[in-house]
């Protein structure tokens, strides 16, 4: 399999990708400050300084850049063809990359930001990027040959589903977007995740339906390679609302692409764990930043606040509270990040009995890191304990 696919073609969109929103950071940066997209510092956050926003324009401008690479490559080009979903992308990005600059300048209220991301949803069901199916855990075949039955969506689910995935998965990437290095980096490891597993999916042959969802998590991950250098602690400037809803409107196209379009039928091992595994990539690839988010309005709303309204306890605000420098506590969410993706992807190719070990290992490896400072603390104070005595 490995053979059909056009691995320098991939890489060249990377690089491009990454080349492009590396060097137009620089550039938008400065254009940040001098229309005052500035992020003044506030109680809920953690920098110290001020911070020009706005650098989802660069990995705006960097995904289109890869983009228009692919279409002049000979195998890639197939992601154009009669599919209109590449475009969908660009356009419905455009429109909510738009939306968060404005809010990076002039903090717009949460429902009109919610309007711009319903819009831009709309935008990508209009060029094609629709959940079609979804597969249920009942029924199968007679001859016991599958498990669970696929269930077509008609254009109005198929459009509520999808504007669902986009506009939940959007907030959430924005929920997560509160350390430097935080976001780009954890869509950065999701989109590997995401371009192996759909990679994976296709079998033998990529055909022409086959190539958008591979494409858009190439282009994403370089756009998260090139503008991490400015955003790692300490950030030089933030992906501010335009960065964060755009990365996360590019990982829903990607995700619908790949899961909406499966053939159950015909997928996997036959069992329910391979079977559920679409669901499963998605849903772990995007797991930190969704209970980030799930959390932040069940606390919200049990206060009788707003549930969009900001507040300074988020994950990663707690990490830092449980002892966590800055960095560590980044790099820990990225350990959960390609423990968890990886874990998923893994399905694809292996049994989950062949699967659980690793997984298991890994939890417990993320899960130590992550309450270490709070261990270390308690070992320190019982030696000191012991001096005493």
């Amino acid at each position: 399999m490995l053979s059909l696919i056009p691995v320098r073609e991939y890489l060249l969109v990377v690089a491009t990708s990454a080349l492009v929103t590396y060097l137009v950071t620089g550039v938008v940066r400065v254009v940040a400050r001098r229309l005052g997209a500035v992020t003044a510092i506030r109680d809920r956050d953690v920098h110290q300084l001020p911070t020009p926003r706005m650098g989802g324009v660069a990995v705006f401008i960097g995904v289109a850049a890869a983009f228009a690479v692919a279409y002049q490559l000979p195998e890639l080009r197939q992601a154009f063809g009669n599919n209109t979903e590449i475009v969908g992308v660009l356009v419905a990005g455009a429109v909510i990359c738009f939306v968060g600059v404005l809010d990076d300048r002039f903090d717009l209220d949460s429902l009109t930001k919610l309007a711009g991301q319903i819009l831009a949803a709309g935008v990508l069901v209009f060029f094609g990027v629709q959940w079609t199916q979804i597969w249920l855990p009942i029924g199968g075949s007679s001859d016991g040959g599958g498990f669970g039955t696929a269930v077509s969506l008609d254009q109005t689910q198929g459009l509520l589903v999808t504007v669902l995935i986009t506009v939940v998965l959007t907030n959430a990437m924005n929920f997560i977007d509160g350390l430097d290095g935080l976001l780009a980096g954890v869509a950065l490891i999701s989109t590997v995740g995401m371009f192996v597993f759909s990679i994976h999916q296709y079998g033998d042959s990529l055909n022409p339906e086959a190539t958008q969802s591979p494409l858009i998590a190439a282009a994403l991950f370089g756009a998260c390679l090139g503008f991490l250098p400015h955003n790692f602690y300490p950030a030089r400037i933030f992906m501010g609302d335009s960065g964060s809803m755009f990365i996360g409107l590019a990982m829903s196209a990607a995700v619908i692409s790949t899961s909406g379009k499966l053939d159950y039928s015909t997928f996997g091992p036959r069992s329910t764990i391979a079977l559920l595994a679409p669901l499963i990539v998605m849903l772990a690839v995007v797991f930190i930043p969704m209970l980030d988010f799930l959390m932040a309005v069940v606390r919200r709303t049990r206060k009788g606040k707003h549930p969009f309204t900001a507040d300074k306890q988020h994950l990663h605000h707690r990490m830092l509270n449980i002892g966590h420098t800055h960095r560590q506590a980044v790099l820990v969410f990225y350990l959960w990040a390609a423990v968890l993706g990886g874990s998923a992807v893994s399905l694809a190719f292996m049994t989950w009995q062949w699967a659980l070990v690793p997984t298991v290992i890994g939890l417990l490896v993320a899960s130590t890191a992550s309450v270490w400072p709070r261990i270390r603390a308690r070992r320190l104070s019982e030696r000191r304990a012991g001096v005493t005595a």
